[in-house]
């Protein structure tokens, strides 16, 4: 398998994934309440932020911080769990095509590569966008703006994930119908938004919910074994062209279709 990495340039920087204008100009606009300090600073959404505030893990000038609201001024000293917190001076957003074989967390305890480390070397800390298991490929985002990974990642947000699937035996037309109306495996729903045969062996299958390794345990239920699971879309974003191990940034089209949720 031949995989590539994407190369960060000065033209790329001035594409629509690469945004420095989407960073709010805090020293432009003085100050900002905490917790929008802190989801663009990438360390959490907002929601997300303000329980991390109520935890006391946030310090503004050596002075823990139990309100959201309170605001910060430029070249205050902010710091989570005693790192200090800037925000980024470019939002970027990405996304990359996993080969198989490869963990989307930013760390794996068995040494075992990591997609986040085909991305194109940058000063920013960018985090995945939902996951993909070890054995699967496809398109998995990644970014640095933290309200963005949340409204995106919630399930409330319904965003539409396609795959194609490739079992090692033929798929009963039972599976089939039972993933489209809904079955309950341990007492979890599993239900697919649209399910396609492609072949006697292989599906195209849409989800919107993400919940972990649905397909997986699905096939597992049914006693069928994924050979080949690839996420071939996610929302507006199309595989396309883009090799294995190739990232590129979301163009202003996509963002734009995310945030209306249109496509």
């Amino acid at each position: 398998m031949k995989v590539r990495r994407s190369v960060l340039n000065s033209k790329e920087n001035s594409e629509p994934g690469f945004s420095p204008a989407a960073a709010p100009a805090v020293e432009a606009q003085g100050a900002v309440r905490l917790h929008v300090f802190l989801a663009h600073a990438g360390v959490a959404s907002r929601r997300a932020a303000e329980k991390l505030i109520a935890q006391g893990r946030i310090t503004v000038n050596g002075r823990q911080v139990s309100v959201p609201g309170e605001k910060v001024l430029p070249g205050d000293d902010v710091r989570f769990d005693g790192n200090i917190i800037k925000t980024e001076s470019r939002l970027l957003y990405l996304v990359l095509n996993k080969p198989p074989l490869y963990i989307s967390s930013s760390f794996d305890p068995e040494g075992r590569p990591l997609a986040k480390d085909l991305l194109p070397p940058c000063a920013e800390r960018l985090y995945n966008i939902g996951r993909l298991d070890y054995r699967s490929s496809g398109l998995i985002l990644f970014t640095n703006d933290g309200q963005f990974a949340a409204n995106i990642g919630h399930p409330r947000a319904e965003i539409e994930k396609e795959y194609l699937i490739e079992s090692t035996v033929p798929v009963p037309d039972r599976a089939v119908e039972e993933f489209s109306r809904g079955l309950i495996i341990e007492g979890v729903l599993y239900r697919a938004r649209e399910i396609e045969r492609t072949g006697r062996k292989s599906l195209r299958v849409v989800l919107v919910e993400g919940k972990n390794r649905e397909i997986r345990r699905v096939f597992s239920h049914f006693h069928l074994h994924a050979e080949r699971l690839q996420r071939i879309r996610i929302g507006p974003v199309c595989l396309g062209s883009l090799s294995e191990g190739e990232s590129r940034p979301l163009s202003a089209e996509e963002l734009s279709k995310f945030r209306r949720k249109t496509w």
